[in-house]
Protein backbone atom coordinates (compact mmCIF):
# COMPACT_ATOMS: atom_id res chain seq x y z
CA UNK A 1 0.00 0.00 0.00
CA UNK A 2 1.39 3.24 -1.07
CA UNK A 3 1.95 6.00 2.01
CA UNK A 4 2.21 9.32 1.66
CA UNK A 5 3.42 12.19 4.51
CA UNK A 6 0.87 14.84 5.07
CA UNK A 7 0.92 17.59 7.66
CA UNK A 8 -2.64 18.08 9.66
CA UNK A 9 -2.18 21.04 12.20
CA UNK A 10 1.19 21.37 12.31
CA UNK A 11 2.37 17.47 12.91
CA UNK A 12 3.41 14.81 10.08
CA UNK A 13 1.81 11.82 9.66
CA UNK A 14 1.63 8.76 6.95
CA UNK A 15 -1.75 7.97 5.31
CA UNK A 16 -2.59 4.89 2.52
CA UNK A 17 -2.70 7.31 -0.82
CA UNK A 18 -6.04 7.92 -1.54
CA UNK A 19 -7.50 8.91 1.85
CA UNK A 20 -10.18 11.40 2.09
CA UNK A 21 -9.16 14.52 4.25
CA UNK A 22 -11.53 14.16 6.29
CA UNK A 23 -10.88 10.83 7.04
CA UNK A 24 -7.52 11.53 7.86
CA UNK A 25 -7.80 14.52 9.94
CA UNK A 26 -10.51 11.93 11.87
CA UNK A 27 -7.42 9.49 12.53
CA UNK A 28 -5.50 12.13 14.09
CA UNK A 29 -8.13 13.11 16.06
CA UNK A 30 -8.17 16.33 14.16
CA UNK A 31 -12.12 16.36 13.54
CA UNK A 32 -13.43 18.06 10.66
CA UNK A 33 -17.44 19.20 11.48
CA UNK A 34 -20.12 18.32 8.38
CA UNK A 35 -23.50 17.17 8.11
CA UNK A 36 -23.92 15.80 3.88
CA UNK A 37 -20.91 13.04 4.08
CA UNK A 38 -21.05 9.88 5.59
CA UNK A 39 -18.49 6.95 5.00
CA UNK A 40 -21.10 4.22 3.75
CA UNK A 41 -22.61 6.84 1.20
CA UNK A 42 -21.10 9.18 -1.42
CA UNK A 43 -19.74 12.34 -0.91
CA UNK A 44 -21.72 15.01 -2.84
CA UNK A 45 -19.94 17.93 -1.04
CA UNK A 46 -22.86 20.28 -1.25
CA UNK A 47 -23.23 21.22 3.16
CA UNK A 48 -19.72 22.73 2.58
CA UNK A 49 -19.23 22.37 6.43
CA UNK A 50 -15.74 20.66 6.40
CA UNK A 51 -14.17 23.62 4.50
CA UNK A 52 -10.51 23.40 5.85
CA UNK A 53 -7.18 25.05 4.46
CA UNK A 54 -4.97 22.99 2.53
CA UNK A 55 -1.61 23.68 1.16
CA UNK A 56 1.36 21.72 -1.20
CA UNK A 57 4.74 22.51 -1.39
CA UNK A 58 5.92 24.89 -4.25
CA UNK A 59 7.26 24.08 -7.55
CA UNK A 60 10.76 25.38 -7.18
CA UNK A 61 12.38 26.75 -10.32
CA UNK A 62 15.51 24.83 -12.09
CA UNK A 63 18.24 24.93 -9.95
CA UNK A 64 16.59 26.19 -6.90
CA UNK A 65 16.82 24.16 -3.71
CA UNK A 66 13.49 23.21 -1.75
CA UNK A 67 12.84 24.51 1.08
CA UNK A 68 12.17 22.43 3.71
CA UNK A 69 10.99 22.83 7.62
CA UNK A 70 12.29 21.75 10.36
CA UNK A 71 10.90 18.17 10.18
CA UNK A 72 12.86 17.49 6.91
CA UNK A 73 9.98 17.73 4.68
CA UNK A 74 9.33 20.70 1.98
CA UNK A 75 7.93 23.32 3.06
CA UNK A 76 4.15 23.91 2.01
CA UNK A 77 2.43 26.62 0.56
CA UNK A 78 -0.92 27.23 1.60
CA UNK A 79 -3.67 28.38 -0.58
CA UNK A 80 -6.05 31.37 -0.14
CA UNK A 81 -8.94 29.45 -0.67
CA UNK A 82 -10.17 26.62 1.49
CA UNK A 83 -11.29 22.87 0.41
CA UNK A 84 -13.88 20.83 1.10
CA UNK A 85 -12.17 17.44 3.27
CA UNK A 86 -15.42 15.25 2.03
CA UNK A 87 -14.22 15.00 -1.40
CA UNK A 88 -10.51 15.82 -2.21
CA UNK A 89 -7.98 12.72 -0.85
CA UNK A 90 -4.53 13.34 0.38
CA UNK A 91 -1.25 13.72 -1.64
CA UNK A 92 2.40 13.39 -0.47
CA UNK A 93 3.60 15.98 1.30
CA UNK A 94 0.16 17.88 1.64
CA UNK A 95 -0.62 20.12 4.65
CA UNK A 96 -4.05 20.53 6.20
CA UNK A 97 -5.11 23.12 8.59
CA UNK A 98 -8.60 22.36 10.49
CA UNK A 99 -7.80 25.34 13.10
CA UNK A 100 -7.32 28.96 12.23
CA UNK A 101 -8.68 32.31 11.32
CA UNK A 102 -9.55 30.52 7.73
CA UNK A 103 -11.24 27.70 8.62
CA UNK A 104 -13.15 29.07 11.54
CA UNK A 105 -14.59 32.09 9.18
CA UNK A 106 -15.56 29.83 6.77
CA UNK A 107 -17.54 27.55 9.27
CA UNK A 108 -19.30 30.52 10.77
CA UNK A 109 -20.20 31.69 7.60
CA UNK A 110 -21.80 28.23 7.10
CA UNK A 111 -23.34 27.64 10.08
CA UNK A 112 -25.24 31.38 9.34
CA UNK A 113 -26.51 30.16 5.73
CA UNK A 114 -28.08 27.27 7.50
CA UNK A 115 -29.46 28.89 10.14
CA UNK A 116 -31.03 31.48 7.88
CA UNK A 117 -34.31 29.98 7.92
CA UNK A 118 -33.95 27.03 10.05
CA UNK A 119 -36.65 27.41 12.91
CA UNK A 120 -36.45 28.12 16.44
CA UNK A 121 -38.02 25.10 18.15
CA UNK A 122 -35.27 23.08 19.64
CA UNK A 123 -37.24 22.85 22.60
CA UNK A 124 -39.62 20.72 21.14
CA UNK A 125 -37.91 18.94 18.46
CA UNK A 126 -37.06 15.05 18.93
CA UNK A 127 -33.57 15.86 18.05
CA UNK A 128 -32.44 17.57 20.40
CA UNK A 129 -29.47 16.12 22.11
CA UNK A 130 -28.28 14.63 19.22
CA UNK A 131 -28.82 17.07 17.00
CA UNK A 132 -25.43 18.28 14.96
CA UNK A 133 -26.69 21.56 13.95
CA UNK A 134 -27.31 22.34 17.44
CA UNK A 135 -23.96 21.02 18.47
CA UNK A 136 -22.21 23.12 15.83
CA UNK A 137 -23.93 26.28 15.95
CA UNK A 138 -22.25 26.27 19.54
CA UNK A 139 -18.94 25.32 18.54
CA UNK A 140 -18.60 27.26 15.53
CA UNK A 141 -21.79 29.96 15.43
CA UNK A 142 -21.28 33.32 15.64
CA UNK A 143 -24.29 33.57 18.60
CA UNK A 144 -25.69 36.16 16.09
CA UNK A 145 -27.49 36.68 13.13
CA UNK A 146 -26.63 39.79 9.85
CA UNK A 147 -30.14 38.01 8.61
CA UNK A 148 -32.97 40.50 9.33
CA UNK A 149 -35.77 39.37 6.46
CA UNK A 150 -38.62 36.88 6.80
CA UNK A 151 -37.90 33.17 7.25
CA UNK A 152 -38.99 30.97 4.53
CA UNK A 153 -42.14 28.74 5.37
CA UNK A 154 -41.86 24.93 4.74
CA UNK A 155 -43.85 21.69 4.96
CA UNK A 156 -44.37 20.89 8.66
CA UNK A 157 -45.62 17.28 10.16
CA UNK A 158 -45.68 15.52 6.65
CA UNK A 159 -46.22 11.74 6.54
CA UNK A 160 -44.16 10.47 3.84
CA UNK A 161 -44.36 6.55 4.78
CA UNK A 162 -45.84 4.45 7.59
CA UNK A 163 -42.78 5.34 10.08
CA UNK A 164 -41.32 8.16 9.39
CA UNK A 165 -42.75 12.57 9.90
CA UNK A 166 -41.11 14.95 7.99
CA UNK A 167 -40.49 19.17 8.60
CA UNK A 168 -38.92 20.50 6.11
CA UNK A 169 -38.25 23.68 7.72
CA UNK A 170 -35.23 21.52 9.91
CA UNK A 171 -33.81 20.08 6.83
CA UNK A 172 -30.45 21.35 5.83
CA UNK A 173 -30.21 20.26 2.09
CA UNK A 174 -27.62 17.43 3.33
CA UNK A 175 -28.72 14.58 0.64
CA UNK A 176 -27.90 11.90 3.29
CA UNK A 177 -31.52 10.06 3.41
CA UNK A 178 -31.94 10.60 -0.41
CA UNK A 179 -28.66 8.66 -0.88
CA UNK A 180 -29.71 6.15 1.65
CA UNK A 181 -32.31 5.54 -0.10
CA UNK A 182 -31.09 5.07 -4.03
CA UNK A 183 -27.64 3.67 -2.75
CA UNK A 184 -28.27 1.21 0.03
CA UNK A 185 -31.74 -0.35 -0.34
CA UNK A 186 -32.48 0.45 -4.56
CA UNK A 187 -35.36 2.93 -3.58
CA UNK A 188 -35.04 6.19 -4.84
CA UNK A 189 -38.28 7.56 -3.45
CA UNK A 190 -37.17 11.32 -2.10
CA UNK A 191 -35.71 13.48 -3.94
CA UNK A 192 -35.16 17.53 -3.59
CA UNK A 193 -37.93 19.97 -5.62
CA UNK A 194 -37.74 23.41 -5.73
CA UNK A 195 -34.30 25.55 -5.66
CA UNK A 196 -32.16 28.09 -3.69
CA UNK A 197 -33.94 28.78 -0.43
CA UNK A 198 -36.83 27.09 -1.56
CA UNK A 199 -35.34 23.37 -1.76
CA UNK A 200 -37.93 21.31 -0.36
CA UNK A 201 -37.41 17.65 0.14
CA UNK A 202 -39.38 15.12 -0.69
CA UNK A 203 -41.29 12.14 -1.79
CA UNK A 204 -41.75 11.07 -5.68
CA UNK A 205 -45.39 11.66 -6.52
CA UNK A 206 -47.62 8.78 -5.98
CA UNK A 207 -44.46 7.22 -3.36
CA UNK A 208 -44.21 7.04 0.17
CA UNK A 209 -40.94 6.09 2.42
CA UNK A 210 -42.22 2.47 3.47
CA UNK A 211 -39.01 0.12 2.50
CA UNK A 212 -37.94 -2.27 5.45
CA UNK A 213 -34.78 -0.04 5.88
CA UNK A 214 -36.80 3.40 6.37
CA UNK A 215 -35.80 4.31 9.70
CA UNK A 216 -32.31 4.28 8.69
CA UNK A 217 -32.71 7.45 7.19
CA UNK A 218 -33.84 9.00 10.61
CA UNK A 219 -30.44 7.89 12.13
CA UNK A 220 -28.42 9.48 9.58
CA UNK A 221 -30.49 12.58 9.26
CA UNK A 222 -28.16 14.78 11.62
CA UNK A 223 -31.18 17.47 12.12
CA UNK A 224 -34.75 16.95 13.16
CA UNK A 225 -35.86 16.75 9.84
CA UNK A 226 -36.84 13.06 9.87
CA UNK A 227 -38.24 11.36 12.92
CA UNK A 228 -39.19 7.92 13.68
CA UNK A 229 -43.43 7.70 14.76
CA UNK A 230 -42.76 5.63 17.10
CA UNK A 231 -40.19 7.41 19.06
CA UNK A 232 -41.33 10.58 18.40
CA UNK A 233 -42.47 12.83 21.99
CA UNK A 234 -41.55 9.93 23.84
CA UNK A 235 -38.23 10.80 25.74
CA UNK A 236 -35.48 13.39 26.20
CA UNK A 237 -32.19 11.58 24.65
CA UNK A 238 -30.16 12.39 27.81
CA UNK A 239 -32.67 10.41 29.67
CA UNK A 240 -31.77 7.52 28.13
CA UNK A 241 -29.55 3.96 29.19
CA UNK A 242 -28.02 2.86 26.50
CA UNK A 243 -26.99 -0.89 26.14
CA UNK A 244 -24.46 -2.25 23.35
CA UNK A 245 -26.35 -5.68 22.63
CA UNK A 246 -27.92 -7.17 19.23
CA UNK A 247 -31.11 -8.22 17.36
CA UNK A 248 -32.60 -11.11 17.93
CA UNK A 249 -35.32 -11.06 14.78
CA UNK A 250 -33.49 -13.11 13.09
CA UNK A 251 -30.47 -15.39 12.18
CA UNK A 252 -27.96 -11.51 10.93
CA UNK A 253 -27.95 -10.71 14.48
CA UNK A 254 -27.43 -7.01 13.60
CA UNK A 255 -25.41 -5.47 16.51
CA UNK A 256 -27.79 -2.38 18.14
CA UNK A 257 -28.37 -0.27 20.87
CA UNK A 258 -31.19 -0.25 23.50
CA UNK A 259 -32.27 3.03 24.82
CA UNK A 260 -34.47 2.53 27.83
CA UNK A 261 -35.41 4.34 30.86
CA UNK A 262 -36.74 3.14 34.45
CA UNK A 263 -36.96 -0.95 32.94
CA UNK A 264 -38.67 0.57 29.43
CA UNK A 265 -37.25 -0.05 26.49
CA UNK A 266 -38.47 3.56 23.82
CA UNK A 267 -35.84 2.50 21.18
CA UNK A 268 -33.37 0.44 19.34
CA UNK A 269 -30.89 1.86 16.72
CA UNK A 270 -28.62 0.22 14.78
CA UNK A 271 -24.32 0.28 15.77
CA UNK A 272 -21.76 -0.21 13.54
CA UNK A 273 -20.45 -3.94 12.87
CA UNK A 274 -18.55 -4.07 9.53
CA UNK A 275 -18.79 -7.39 9.87
CA UNK A 276 -22.56 -8.15 10.78
CA UNK A 277 -24.38 -5.07 9.16
CA UNK A 278 -22.51 -2.27 8.71
CA UNK A 279 -24.20 0.94 9.86
CA UNK A 280 -27.92 -0.34 9.43
CA UNK A 281 -30.62 -2.17 10.52
CA UNK A 282 -34.22 -3.54 9.38
CA UNK A 283 -37.17 -1.59 10.70
CA UNK A 284 -38.75 -4.84 11.68
CA UNK A 285 -35.87 -5.37 13.90
CA UNK A 286 -35.39 -2.10 15.27
CA UNK A 287 -39.38 -1.66 16.52
CA UNK A 288 -39.92 -5.57 17.70
CA UNK A 289 -39.44 -4.30 21.80
CA UNK A 290 -43.19 -3.24 22.51
CA UNK A 291 -44.24 -6.92 23.78
CA UNK A 292 -41.21 -6.72 26.09
CA UNK A 293 -43.20 -4.00 28.22
CA UNK A 294 -46.93 -5.32 27.36
CA UNK A 295 -49.32 -5.71 30.04
CA UNK A 296 -49.60 -8.94 29.13
CA UNK A 297 -46.00 -9.61 30.72
CA UNK A 298 -46.19 -13.24 32.84
CA UNK A 299 -44.70 -12.11 36.25
CA UNK A 300 -44.57 -15.22 38.50
CA UNK A 301 -44.54 -18.83 38.07
CA UNK A 302 -47.96 -20.77 38.24
CA UNK A 303 -48.88 -24.36 39.06
CA UNK A 304 -53.22 -25.21 38.24
CA UNK A 305 -54.74 -26.99 41.16
CA UNK A 306 -58.73 -28.02 40.14
CA UNK A 307 -58.40 -26.53 36.94
CA UNK A 308 -57.32 -23.00 37.83
CA UNK A 309 -53.48 -21.83 37.81
CA UNK A 310 -52.46 -20.22 41.20
CA UNK A 311 -49.35 -18.16 42.00
CA UNK A 312 -46.51 -20.29 43.22
CA UNK A 313 -42.86 -20.01 44.70
CA UNK A 314 -40.34 -20.90 41.93
CA UNK A 315 -38.90 -23.76 44.26
CA UNK A 316 -42.58 -25.39 44.17
CA UNK A 317 -42.91 -24.40 40.20
CA UNK A 318 -39.58 -26.16 39.95
CA UNK A 319 -40.08 -29.03 42.44
CA UNK A 320 -43.23 -30.11 40.68
CA UNK A 321 -41.95 -30.39 36.99
CA UNK A 322 -38.86 -32.39 38.23
CA UNK A 323 -41.90 -34.81 39.48
CA UNK A 324 -43.25 -34.46 36.06
CA UNK A 325 -40.52 -35.30 34.47
CA UNK A 326 -39.99 -38.17 36.36
CA UNK A 327 -43.54 -39.61 36.04
CA UNK A 328 -43.39 -41.75 33.28
CA UNK A 329 -40.36 -43.74 31.67
CA UNK A 330 -37.90 -41.30 29.53
CA UNK A 331 -39.08 -42.69 26.15
CA UNK A 332 -42.48 -40.85 27.15
CA UNK A 333 -41.42 -37.47 27.76
CA UNK A 334 -40.52 -34.72 25.24
CA UNK A 335 -38.76 -31.21 25.12
CA UNK A 336 -39.21 -28.83 22.76
CA UNK A 337 -37.02 -25.88 22.92
CA UNK A 338 -36.29 -22.20 20.81
CA UNK A 339 -33.47 -21.55 18.74
CA UNK A 340 -34.38 -17.73 20.23
CA UNK A 341 -32.32 -19.66 23.54
CA UNK A 342 -28.35 -18.75 24.12
CA UNK A 343 -25.72 -20.80 24.44
CA UNK A 344 -25.53 -20.88 27.80
CA UNK A 345 -29.40 -22.02 28.09
CA UNK A 346 -28.90 -24.65 25.38
CA UNK A 347 -26.20 -25.87 27.31
CA UNK A 348 -28.30 -26.65 30.32
CA UNK A 349 -30.92 -27.68 28.24
CA UNK A 350 -28.54 -30.24 26.96
CA UNK A 351 -27.79 -31.23 30.71
CA UNK A 352 -31.21 -31.44 31.35
CA UNK A 353 -32.10 -34.15 28.55
CA UNK A 354 -28.94 -36.12 29.89
CA UNK A 355 -30.43 -36.06 33.42
CA UNK A 356 -34.27 -37.26 32.16
CA UNK A 357 -32.75 -39.18 29.51
CA UNK A 358 -34.82 -38.57 26.91
CA UNK A 359 -34.51 -39.31 23.37
CA UNK A 360 -37.53 -36.49 21.87
CA UNK A 361 -35.74 -32.89 22.44
CA UNK A 362 -35.88 -30.76 19.84
CA UNK A 363 -36.36 -26.89 18.52
CA UNK A 364 -38.89 -25.46 16.47
CA UNK A 365 -37.24 -24.15 13.16
CA UNK A 366 -38.55 -20.78 11.36
CA UNK A 367 -37.97 -20.17 7.58
CA UNK A 368 -38.56 -17.30 5.11
CA UNK A 369 -37.90 -15.42 2.35
CA UNK A 370 -34.89 -13.23 2.96
CA UNK A 371 -34.11 -10.09 1.45
CA UNK A 372 -31.11 -8.72 -0.91
CA UNK A 373 -29.80 -6.39 1.87
CA UNK A 374 -29.69 -7.80 5.64
CA UNK A 375 -32.69 -10.38 6.69
CA UNK A 376 -31.75 -13.80 7.05
CA UNK A 377 -33.93 -16.76 5.87
CA UNK A 378 -33.29 -17.81 9.07
CA UNK A 379 -35.87 -16.18 11.77
CA UNK A 380 -34.10 -17.69 14.61
CA UNK A 381 -31.20 -15.80 16.11
CA UNK A 382 -29.23 -18.98 17.54
CA UNK A 383 -29.83 -21.95 14.91
CA UNK A 384 -26.30 -22.54 14.69
CA UNK A 385 -25.92 -22.74 19.00
CA UNK A 386 -28.82 -25.46 18.18
CA UNK A 387 -26.24 -27.23 15.94
CA UNK A 388 -23.19 -26.89 17.83
CA UNK A 389 -23.95 -26.89 22.04
CA UNK A 390 -27.28 -28.89 21.55
CA UNK A 391 -25.80 -31.24 18.86
CA UNK A 392 -29.18 -31.92 16.71
CA UNK A 393 -30.43 -30.28 13.47
CA UNK A 394 -33.37 -27.70 14.40
CA UNK A 395 -36.69 -29.00 13.36
CA UNK A 396 -35.46 -32.68 12.11
CA UNK A 397 -36.98 -34.61 14.91
CA UNK A 398 -39.88 -32.36 15.62
CA UNK A 399 -42.27 -33.69 13.22
CA UNK A 400 -41.60 -37.05 15.27
CA UNK A 401 -42.12 -36.01 18.30
CA UNK A 402 -45.58 -33.92 16.85
CA UNK A 403 -46.76 -37.51 15.65
CA UNK A 404 -45.85 -38.74 19.35
CA UNK A 405 -48.07 -36.20 20.94
CA UNK A 406 -51.02 -36.82 19.18
CA UNK A 407 -50.84 -40.50 18.80
CA UNK A 408 -50.00 -40.76 22.99
CA UNK A 409 -46.82 -41.97 22.87
CA UNK A 410 -45.53 -38.96 24.74
CA UNK A 411 -47.55 -38.19 27.73
CA UNK A 412 -45.14 -35.64 29.31
CA UNK A 413 -44.12 -32.39 27.20
CA UNK A 414 -41.67 -29.81 28.82
CA UNK A 415 -42.07 -26.39 26.00
CA UNK A 416 -39.72 -23.43 26.38
CA UNK A 417 -40.61 -20.18 25.00
CA UNK A 418 -42.54 -21.86 21.77
CA UNK A 419 -45.92 -21.78 21.21
CA UNK A 420 -47.12 -25.79 20.36
CA UNK A 421 -50.37 -25.07 19.03
CA UNK A 422 -48.48 -23.22 16.10
CA UNK A 423 -46.53 -26.55 15.33
CA UNK A 424 -49.14 -28.95 14.00
CA UNK A 425 -50.56 -29.01 17.75
CA UNK A 426 -54.49 -28.79 19.01
CA UNK A 427 -55.92 -27.32 22.05
CA UNK A 428 -57.28 -31.57 22.48
CA UNK A 429 -54.29 -33.02 22.35
CA UNK A 430 -52.35 -31.21 24.88
CA UNK A 431 -55.07 -31.82 27.31
CA UNK A 432 -54.77 -35.22 26.65
CA UNK A 433 -51.06 -34.94 27.95
CA UNK A 434 -50.41 -36.47 32.12
CA UNK A 435 -48.35 -33.24 32.63
CA UNK A 436 -47.50 -30.00 30.31
CA UNK A 437 -45.09 -27.38 31.73
CA UNK A 438 -44.11 -24.32 29.77
CA UNK A 439 -42.16 -21.34 30.16
CA UNK A 440 -43.06 -18.08 28.70
CA UNK A 441 -42.75 -14.46 28.32
CA UNK A 442 -46.79 -13.36 27.55
CA UNK A 443 -49.65 -15.12 28.45
CA UNK A 444 -50.87 -17.15 26.01
CA UNK A 445 -53.03 -20.45 25.24
CA UNK A 446 -50.43 -22.78 25.86
CA UNK A 447 -50.18 -21.43 29.25
CA UNK A 448 -53.88 -21.99 29.78
CA UNK A 449 -53.30 -25.30 29.17
CA UNK A 450 -50.04 -26.24 30.98
CA UNK A 451 -49.63 -27.58 34.90
CA UNK A 452 -47.33 -25.37 35.57
CA UNK A 453 -46.32 -21.95 33.55
CA UNK A 454 -43.22 -20.67 34.16
CA UNK A 455 -42.16 -16.60 34.05
CA UNK A 456 -39.28 -16.59 31.38
CA UNK A 457 -36.99 -13.38 30.69
CA UNK A 458 -37.21 -11.43 26.94
CA UNK A 459 -33.93 -10.89 25.33
CA UNK A 460 -33.46 -7.56 26.63
CA UNK A 461 -33.71 -8.71 30.25
CA UNK A 462 -30.63 -11.47 29.87
CA UNK A 463 -27.07 -11.88 29.49
CA UNK A 464 -25.25 -14.78 27.05
CA UNK A 465 -23.89 -15.48 23.76
CA UNK A 466 -25.66 -16.56 20.07
CA UNK A 467 -24.13 -17.61 17.10
CA UNK A 468 -25.27 -15.83 13.71
CA UNK A 469 -26.17 -17.18 11.03
CA UNK A 470 -22.62 -16.54 9.30
CA UNK A 471 -21.17 -18.41 12.45
CA UNK A 472 -19.89 -15.11 14.01
CA UNK A 473 -20.24 -15.22 18.05
CA UNK A 474 -22.04 -12.48 19.54
CA UNK A 475 -22.73 -11.15 23.00
CA UNK A 476 -26.28 -10.46 24.48
CA UNK A 477 -26.70 -7.96 26.91
CA UNK A 478 -28.97 -7.07 29.62
CA UNK A 479 -30.60 -3.70 29.25
CA UNK A 480 -33.46 -4.34 31.77
CA UNK A 481 -34.88 -6.14 35.06
CA UNK A 482 -37.34 -8.23 34.80
CA UNK A 483 -40.87 -7.32 35.49
CA UNK A 484 -42.27 -9.23 38.77
CA UNK A 485 -40.86 -12.15 39.87
CA UNK A 486 -39.90 -13.16 36.04
CA UNK A 487 -36.19 -15.43 35.93
CA UNK A 488 -33.65 -15.62 33.24
CA UNK A 489 -34.06 -18.95 31.24
CA UNK A 490 -30.81 -20.26 32.44
CA UNK A 491 -31.44 -19.79 36.28
CA UNK A 492 -34.35 -21.78 34.95
CA UNK A 493 -33.09 -24.59 33.85
CA UNK A 494 -29.59 -24.86 36.78
CA UNK A 495 -32.84 -25.32 38.88
CA UNK A 496 -34.77 -27.93 36.47
CA UNK A 497 -31.18 -29.44 36.20
CA UNK A 498 -30.54 -29.37 40.08
CA UNK A 499 -34.06 -30.62 40.67
CA UNK A 500 -33.79 -33.37 38.53
CA UNK A 501 -29.90 -34.79 38.84
CA UNK A 502 -28.72 -32.73 41.69
CA UNK A 503 -26.01 -30.20 42.22
CA UNK A 504 -23.98 -28.50 39.51
CA UNK A 505 -22.23 -25.59 40.80
CA UNK A 506 -23.41 -22.82 38.31
CA UNK A 507 -23.92 -19.11 40.19
CA UNK A 508 -23.74 -16.84 37.27
CA UNK A 509 -23.72 -16.95 33.53
CA UNK A 510 -20.09 -16.12 33.68
CA UNK A 511 -19.71 -19.37 34.85
CA UNK A 512 -21.80 -21.55 32.29
CA UNK A 513 -19.92 -20.24 29.64
CA UNK A 514 -17.03 -21.67 31.34
CA UNK A 515 -17.94 -24.65 31.52
CA UNK A 516 -19.55 -24.23 28.11
CA UNK A 517 -15.96 -23.34 26.72
CA UNK A 518 -14.41 -26.22 28.60
CA UNK A 519 -16.72 -29.13 26.30
CA UNK A 520 -17.21 -27.23 23.25
CA UNK A 521 -14.01 -26.66 21.04
CA UNK A 522 -15.16 -23.46 19.04
CA UNK A 523 -15.43 -21.86 22.22
CA UNK A 524 -12.34 -22.50 23.24
CA UNK A 525 -10.41 -20.10 25.26
CA UNK A 526 -13.36 -17.62 24.91
CA UNK A 527 -15.25 -15.92 27.50
CA UNK A 528 -18.32 -13.41 27.94
CA UNK A 529 -15.87 -10.79 28.03
CA UNK A 530 -13.79 -11.82 25.15
CA UNK A 531 -16.21 -12.09 23.25
CA UNK A 532 -15.85 -8.13 23.08
CA UNK A 533 -18.38 -5.64 21.79
CA UNK A 534 -18.35 -6.46 18.17
CA UNK A 535 -18.16 -10.76 18.15
CA UNK A 536 -15.61 -13.13 17.48
CA UNK A 537 -15.96 -15.53 13.77
CA UNK A 538 -15.82 -19.25 15.53
CA UNK A 539 -17.37 -21.43 12.30
CA UNK A 540 -17.52 -20.89 8.60
CA UNK A 541 -21.02 -21.28 7.05
CA UNK A 542 -20.48 -20.26 3.51
CA UNK A 543 -23.39 -18.09 4.13
CA UNK A 544 -22.37 -14.33 2.83
CA UNK A 545 -24.37 -10.76 3.19
CA UNK A 546 -25.80 -9.08 0.62
CA UNK A 547 -25.26 -5.63 1.84
CA UNK A 548 -22.09 -5.99 3.00
CA UNK A 549 -20.54 -7.54 -0.43
CA UNK A 550 -22.01 -4.48 -2.11
CA UNK A 551 -20.49 -2.58 0.50
CA UNK A 552 -17.21 -4.10 -0.45
CA UNK A 553 -17.75 -3.82 -4.10
CA UNK A 554 -18.24 -0.08 -3.50
CA UNK A 555 -15.54 0.44 -1.35
CA UNK A 556 -12.83 -0.91 -4.09
CA UNK A 557 -14.24 0.67 -6.87
CA UNK A 558 -14.03 4.53 -4.49
CA UNK A 559 -17.57 5.06 -4.21
CA UNK A 560 -17.68 5.45 -0.58
CA UNK A 561 -14.63 5.21 2.59
CA UNK A 562 -16.87 2.07 4.50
Amino acid sequence: MDMVNVQINGSWHKFPKGTRMIEACRQVEALVPHYCYHPKLTSPGNCRMCLVEMGMPPRPTPGQEVEKDESGFAKIGWMPRPVIACANTVADGMGIRTEGKLSEECRRGVMEFLLINHPLDCPICDQAGECRLQEYSVEHGKGGSDFREEKVKKPKNVDIGPRIRLDDERCIMCSRCIRFCSEIVDDPVLGFTERGSFTTLTVHPGKRLENNYSLNTVDICPVGALTSNDFRFQQRVWFLKETNTICTQCGRGCNMTVSSRQETIYRQTPRENNEVNSTWMCDRGRLDFHYVNSEFRLTQPMIKVDGRHQAATWKQAVERIAEGLKSVPADQVAIIASARMTNEELYLLKSLVASVKTPHVDVVPRMREPDNYLRAADMNPNSNGVRKVLGIEPGARLEGIVADIIGGKIRVVLSLGENLLKIGLEKAHLEKLEFLASSHVLANAVAELSDVVLAGATYAEKRGSMINVTGRLQRLAKAIESPGDAREDWEILRDLVLAVSGSNGLHSVDDVFKRLAAEVDIFAGLTLTRIGELGVQVMETGETIPLLEREKDRIAKGLIVG
